[in-house]
Formats: C-alpha cells, sequence, structure tokens
C-alpha cells in the first residue's frame, strides 16, 4: 500500500455551462587616449582584426547604478548594501526588460518602480529588505511585428546582498518547503544569505549531524545556496542550514528532501467510471488520474456529451504526493468530473485530455444507460 508522505491538496471545482561619428578617426593602432611624452606602441594589424571580431561577440553592459549627485557607477557581478537603502538602476534602451526577485511581482511591491524613459529605463526599489536579495538584471529586446526577443550582446546585470544582521538568511513566505531530487539534474537546498561573508553549514535533522560540502558532489554557492550535483535515494530527509556571522547563529527554515524517479514524458493516465451502466437520475462520477512527477503540473480539459448544450456539470482538480514504497515520490493528479440527475441524453463518451510541458494523452470511457 502506497505512504502518504505530504499532502497537498489545491482543490479547484467550478460548474461548466456558464552611434556617433568620432571627430577625428583613428588610425589603425592608435589607442583612445594618448598619454603626454608617451610613445604609442602600434598593434600589429593582424591583432588588430582579431581584437575587432573578440570584441563583437562580446555582451555590452547597459546597467549602471545611480549614486549621490548625479553620478553613474557600473555594477560589478555583486553589490551589498544594507537593508533599508534604497537604490536606482539604469538600463540604457528604449526598449528594456528587467529581472528582478520574483516575490517583488507576485505581492506587487509597491516599493518596486519601473519607468521607462526616451533613451534608458529606471528601476527604483525603496526601503529595501533582507528579502530583496537577489539577481537584478536588464537586456534590450529586439522587435519584428509581434515578434521580441533578447539581444544578447546588450546585457547587465548584478546580485545585490540587502545585508541584515537580524536577517541572515533571505526571509521566505513558509517555514518548509519541499526540494526535488531528480537522478538527471542538480537540486538546490535555497538557504541563501544576505551576508556574503557569512559561513553557511548545512545539516541534517535525523539523524542530527552536519552534511559536508565536499565541493564536488555538493558544493555551496552563495547566489542559490547548497547545491547536490548528483541526487540520489539516499539524500532523502530532512535538512536545514545554519549561518554564522558576527554573532550568534541562525538557523534556516526546514527543507524536506524527496527523491523522485517517474518516467518523463506525456502524462501516464488512466479513467474510471464509478458505473458504466447508469439508471435515469442517477449520479456518476469520471475519474482522470495521472501519475507524474512531484513538480510537473498538469492540466486537465473534458469532452462529454450534451456539452455544447452547456450541460451543467461539476468538475474537481487536485494533487497529493505519495511514497511508492522504495524512496521513491510521486505526484498523483486527479480530475473528477461530477454529472448529477442523469439522462439518456447523458450516456455516451466521456474523454479526458491530460497535459504537462512533454505533450499530452487522451483516454476516454462510455457510460451507457441501464
Amino acid at each position: 500500500m502506497d505512504e502518504l508522505v505530504d499532502v497537498l491538496v489545491f482543490p479547484k471545482a467550478f460548474v461548466i455551462g456558464q552611434s556617433a561619428k568620432s571627430k577625428h578617426p583613428k588610425e589603425p593602432g592608435e589607442n583612445k587616449i594618448k598619454l603626454a611624452n608617451k610613445k604609442i606602441k602600434t598593434k600589429a594589424p593582424r591583432m588588430k582584426e582579431r581584437e575587432s571580431a573578440d570584441s563583437s561577440l562580446k555582451s555590452q553592459s547597459i546597467l549602471t547604478q545611480v549614486m549621490d549627485k548625479g553620478r553613474f557607477q557600473k555594477l560589478a557581478a555583486t553589490l551589498s548594501l544594507s537593508a533599508g537603502q534604497s537604490i536606482e538602476l539604469r538600463c540604457k534602451g528604449c526598449n528594456v526588460t528587467w529581472n528582478y526577485p520574483s516575490y517583488l511581482d507576485t505581492f506587487k511591491d509597491s516599493r518596486l518602480s519601473i519607468k521607462q524613459l526616451d533613451r534608458y529605463s529606471q528601476l527604483i526599489l525603496t526601503n529595501s529588505t533582507a528579502a530583496d536579495t537577489g539577481e537584478y538584471g536588464c537586456w534590450l529586446q529586439l522587435c519584428n511585428g509581434n515578434e521580441c526577443r533578447k539581444d544578447e550582446t546588450k546585457t547587465g546585470s548584478t546580485y545585490i546582498f540587502f545585508t541584515d544582521k537580524e536577517e541572515l538568511f533571505v526571509p521566505t513566505p513558509s517555514y518548509f518547503e519541499i526540494v526535488y531530487l531528480n537522478p538527471d539534474k542538480p537540486a538546490v537546498i535555497p538557504c541563501r544569505v544576505t551576508t556574503p561573508s557569512a559561513k553557511v553549514t548545512l545539516h541534517r535533522e535525523f539523524p542530527a549531524g552536519e552534511i559536508a560540502a565536499d565541493g564536488t558532489d555538493i558544493i555551496y554557492d552563495v547566489k542559490k545556496g547548497f547545491v547536490y550535483q548528483h541526487p540520489t535515494s539516499d539524500h532523502n530527509g530532512v535538512v536545514y542550514c545554519k549561518a554564522e556571522s558576527q554573532g550568534a547563529p541562525q538557523i534556516s527554515i526546514k527543507y524536506h528532501l524527496l527523491y523522485v524517479e517517474v518516467p518523463k514524458g506525456p502524462p501516464s493516465t488512466t479513467i474510471a467510471a464509478s458505473s458504466n451502466k447508469a439508471k435515469v437520475r442517477d449520479t456518476i462520477h469520471v475519474v482522470c488520474t495521472v501519475l507524474g512527477e512531484p513538480d510537473v503540473d498538469v492540466n486537465f480539459r473534458w469532452q462529454y456529451p450534451w456539452q455544447e448544450s452547456e450541460r451543467p456539470v461539476i468538475i474537481q482538480n487536485f494533487w497529493r504526493l505519495i511514497n511508492r514504497g522504495t524512496g521513491h515520490t510521486t505526484r498523483i493528479s486527479k480530475s473528477i468530473l461530477l454529472v448529477e440527475d442523469f439522462e439518456a441524453r447523458d450516456a455516451g463518451d466521456y474523454i479526458c485530455v491530460a497535459q504537462n510541458l512533454q505533450g499530452e494523452t487522451t483516454v476516454a470511457t462510455k457510460v451507457e444507460l441501464n
């Protein structure tokens, strides 16, 4: 019998039926800035050609930080600010797209403001908090009609730490998270810190003990957290992180590591009716079930008799996680179609289409009038 390890039910019920030119042209080998009384060493033409070819492939950073008194500063790969500070970033261009911590969008945070002006786009974040720690970047969009793509040669990004001695770990909305361990890709325990110099260690809850980060199989990335390069079922369990930085150590939230081994591809789908023969005024339900990876969402669509006439039916969607008994975790997704007061014209084929990112599967069953 499958052992239920965690139930995450999201019920969903609804009724169907309702470049400027230079003033002085440069000669080959001429430097941009000449120093007085210094001889300028001329580069060999072939080196100049190669330099020109290489520079055309490099991306041009278009991101700057606005400092005091109207000064601008190019941004390094990382930047540390104290929580509470405000920051203004500018990105050159007239069609700019920004990247920033997703929760700022999720909660529609009014502290974040983005404006597109004639020659640049402006991002302002006021009253920063430790939770704002993350990647901030921008790029230009190249558009042809309604189709747009990212200009890989004109981008900019920086990772900003908003340090807070009271919040060494970047705050999260929950106190417990599930991390799925897939055998064919790295898994990340996202205990990120707000202070890049903090010493961070990984710990197992039971049996209690520290898990060594050897730099090969398990590494620590200050921008991501601990990364399991090759997850196995032996890594199952509950873990947490500990951080120290000039004071008492702080503990992160807990992470439940669940090993997953489910075939990839279109949903593995089955369908069954409570009865394949129904009488008038009976109530029947048809269940469409999918077994799949825990973190892969499944969408359901139904086709049934009398659907075009807006026959009222009730559809409920939900899912849960189960332990298959061998250290593997599977997600069961179900869609239930309920028909009340069965009539003769309700007899016929009931078709369920289950879809995930890899494709879709169609299954059907017939319900006859008894």
